[in-house]
């Protein structure tokens, strides 16, 4: 235990191009263009809004070819080889399942769905039609966590014994009104608790128990949450996700060799280091930019669909799957439920 593995993430620019539609130009939208559009080679063609004004606006500011101002137009575009769905969470089984009807290929923002019942919709449906599927969970597809993974892959910590992560962000009370609407299916755990849910589960593999407190606020969603789990092994994870406070956004894997941190922002594209059991570091990861993380997961889904391929490796659908159930049996532990939900 010296060093640390290479990570097997090519740069995005080398990825296929392919021409992208965005269904809901919000903030991520612009975050995730920004990215497209800097380094990769691909490029946003097509835009669709309920609002065609704002279409226009996104259209205006990225040189997009087509502004839409309904959603349904946009799917039908036969112009784009891939629909991005951006919306809010409420919303992503609706998007998906609109554009997987109309024969496009998806990626969907996180978290998935609202719930694990609407993304077996969403998986079900593009299984049936053959068509690609990915969870935009970028952080799968980033270049540090492909050295954690080809880490606890290559037995580089030994036996895993416990992870730790968290993600705080000061969103409430002023942040974002969707945050704290039941609607739209706010709170912290689909927005930020997802991150550090899913770290665990790519570390410690499928949870054998799940034990979650937290604090909710006065529309009913969670504002703050901790989350004990353990694996079939007996190995733990202490996950927790706020939005009324910033916190360190830090992960660790311990095993009984030693453990990996990854710096504050561990989400994003970061450094991890090595540490042995007299806390020496012993080697450490430079990520080969900081900048246009989102670009990752898109020249990822790009190569996927280059190849034919139907679902990534990297964040099987399968997986997808089961952490929407993680957030489910978290969600029901706290009390919190969506409006209309079965």
């Amino acid at each position: 235990m010296t060093s640390l593995p290479d990570s097997r993430i090519p740069d995005p620019i080398d990825a296929p191009a392919i021409r992208w539609g965005v269904l809901a130009p919000g903030g991520i939208a612009h975050s995730w263009a920004t990215a497209l559009h800097a380094a990769t080679a691909s490029r946003v063609v097509a835009v669709g809004s309920r609002s065609l004004e704002r279409a226009q606006e996104f259209a205006s500011e990225f040189g997009v070819e087509r502004a839409y101002g309904d959603y349904e137009a946009l799917v039908g575009d036969d112009e784009i080889d891939a629909v991005y769905v951006a919306s809010p969470h409420s919303h992503h089984h609706e998007h998906a399942l609109l554009a997987l009807g109309a024969g496009k290929p998806v990626l969907v923002e996180k978290a998935f769905t609202r719930n694990a019942a609407e993304a077996v919709e969403v998986v079900e449906a593009a299984r049936s039609r053959g068509l690609l599927a990915v969870e935009a969970m970028w952080t799968r597809f980033l270049p540090h966590m492909d050295v954690v993974r080809r880490a606890l892959e290559e037995g580089l910590l030994g036996e895993v014994v416990a992870v730790e992560a968290d993600h705080g962000q000061l969103l409430y009370p002023d942040g974002p009104q969707r945050m704290v609407d039941p609607a739209l299916a706010g709170g912290a755990l689909l927005d930020l608790g997802i991150y550090p849910v899913a770290f665990a589960h790519l570390a410690l593999g499928e949870f054998a128990a799940i034990h979650a407190t937290g604090t909710l606020v006065e529309s009913g969603v969670d504002g703050s949450e901790t989350i004990a789990v353990t694996n079939p092994g007996g190995a733990i994870g202490t996950l927790s996700a706020t939005m009324r406070a910033k916190t360190p956004v830090a992960a660790s894997v311990t095993g009984t060799k030693g453990r990996l941190e990854v710096d504050g922002w561990f989400y994003q594209p970061n450094r991890v280091r090595l540490i042995d059991n007299d806390d020496r570091e012993l080697d450490r990861f430079e990520p080969p930019s900081r900048d246009h993380g989102l670009a990752y997961e898109a020249a990822e889904f790009a190569r996927l669909l280059a190849a034919g391929k139907t679902e990534s490796d990297l964040l099987p659908l399968d997986e997808t799957l089961r952490l929407m159930q993680v957030l489910d049996e978290v969600r029901r532990q706290l009390g919190v439920r969506f409006p209309d939900e079965d």
